[in-house]
């Protein structure tokens, strides 16, 4: 196991993946709108997703050169897409947010975790 990501490139298209994501989180698009009513998110804390993906994007970024952030970042974005999952489970959302959008994004976290810090 490393600490520092090899190769580098998961870790960035990860990154710019989530920096888009938190960008479109500002006000909400209307399809992640759509998904934070489905999953039942109080509108209330819906300001609270960006700056997460910002940090989360930051991370990654960061953990380039700072041994273990990357690593650290990539396992809090599986357990986040893990909470996602659970709370479409939760509210029987099982439609294309759950199988494409958090389920796609938890295995591209789990595959880059794994590509890049276990392989």
């Amino acid at each position: 196991m490393t600490l520092l990501p090899d190769p580098v490139w998961p870790v960035v298209v990860l990154a710019a993946i989530t920096l888009v994501d938190a960008v479109l989180c500002i006000r909400p698009v209307s399809f992640i709108a759509q998904c934070f009513e489905d999953v039942r998110w109080p509108k209330k804390y819906w300001w609270i997703m960006s700056p997460i993906k910002f940090a989360a994007a930051g991370g990654l970024l960061a953990g380039i050169w700072i041994t273990g952030l990357a690593a650290l970042t990539t396992a809090c974005l599986v357990a986040y897409f893990s909470v996602a999952i659970s709370m479409h489970i939760r509210a029987r959302d099982f439609g294309r947010n759950l199988f494409v959008n958090a389920t796609g994004m938890l295995v591209l976290c789990v595959a880059t975790g794994v590509y890049c810090f276990l392989v």
